[in-house]
């Protein structure tokens, strides 16, 4: 994959991520403040907990801080991979996010 198309991928990826926050203010009453420059994302929730998922271009990767970790991921085609053989993106910020908002949430990318 070329460096423009990985970025593009992000690109989309961090949009869908912005919408889902702003659905749960909707939904769920819950706050979230985002911040975006290029391809990194803050995320802080109501209660002050900070997710950061940002691109890693030169590795094409994808990674996660939050407060259960750091997470590296790797898109094989179809699917974001954790390098570490966790699990799949969607997966991982599912968990992280119910985990932070004390409300299952979903996440579709």
């Amino acid at each position: 994959m070329t460096e423009t198309e990985f970025d593009e991928l992000i690109s989309g990826i961090l949009d869908r991520i912005e919408t889902h926050a702003d659905d749960w203010y909707d939904k769920l009453d819950v706050d979230v403040d985002t911040k975006r420059e290029a391809n990194v994302l803050n995320m802080l929730f109501n209660n002050k907990t900070p997710v950061v998922i940002n691109s890693q271009a030169p590795m094409q990767e994808l990674w996660v801080a939050a407060p259960s970790g750091g997470f590296h991921y790797r898109f094989d085609g179809q699917h974001w991979k954790d390098t570490r053989g966790g699990p799949d993106l969607h997966e991982a910020l599912s968990q992280i996010f119910s985990d932070v908002t004390g409300h299952t949430i979903q996440i579709q990318l």
